[in-house]
């Protein structure tokens, strides 16, 4: 399999950009502590605040680099299926492109102007600014992130969905080593 997409598959940098930001999405939300401003940054959650912090700039970096990278990449031809499913499909993962950039916008710029510095891998804090936004931000940053979650688990479930009743390419053609269950290869 090359780096490149094909009309039938992802390639491996597309795959590669895919799973390694549901990774760690997954663990930005595990790692969260959510509540209020006096848990969340509070001392004894500091590594695990400076944890959550660097995977949400990690994915928002990821995310830029996967987008250009899209622009430039094949993205393999939908296979057949019916029209409603190909909308709902489309707008599903542009939601969650979105959300990608929403959830650690929100939670950078809220953190700012909340009166917390942001610190990303340890490295220098950027901040803080004064501002009333911080609250109402740092609410809008979790409901994201729940929606985050809620629409890629559908996300998931559709894909399943399509490999195991509708026996097409959905899942193979993003899943390394899976065979096209239409191919009527293994799987």
């Amino acid at each position: 399999m090359s780096l490149s997409g094909t009309a039938t598959r992802y390639g491996r940098l597309a795959q590669a950009f895919h799973w390694l930001t549901a990774l760690l999405v997954l663990i930005a939300f595990l790692v969260s502590a959510g509540g209020p401003p006096e848990r969340v940054y509070s001392a004894a959650r500091a590594p695990t605040l400076l944890l959550h912090e660097s995977l949400g700039f990690t994915v928002f970096c990821l995310l830029v680099i996967r987008l250009v990278w899209r622009r430039f990449d094949r993205i393999p031809d939908a296979p057949a299926m019916p029209a409603w499913m190909e909308v709902a499909s489309k707008a599903t993962h542009w939601a969650l492109y979105a959300l990608l950039f929403a959830v650690p916008a929100t939670a950078m710029v809220g953190t700012l102007f909340g009166g917390h510095p942001v610190t990303v891998y340890g490295l220098g804090a950027i901040g803080p600014f004064s501002g009333t936004w911080g609250a109402p931000l740092a609410e809008i940053h979790g409901t994201l992130g729940d929606i985050m979650m809620w629409l890629a688990g559908l996300h998931a479930a559709a894909a399943i969905f399509h490999h195991v009743f509708l026996r097409d390419r959905v899942l193979s053609q993003m899943l390394p080593g899976l065979p096209d269950p239409s191919s009527g290869q293994g799987g």
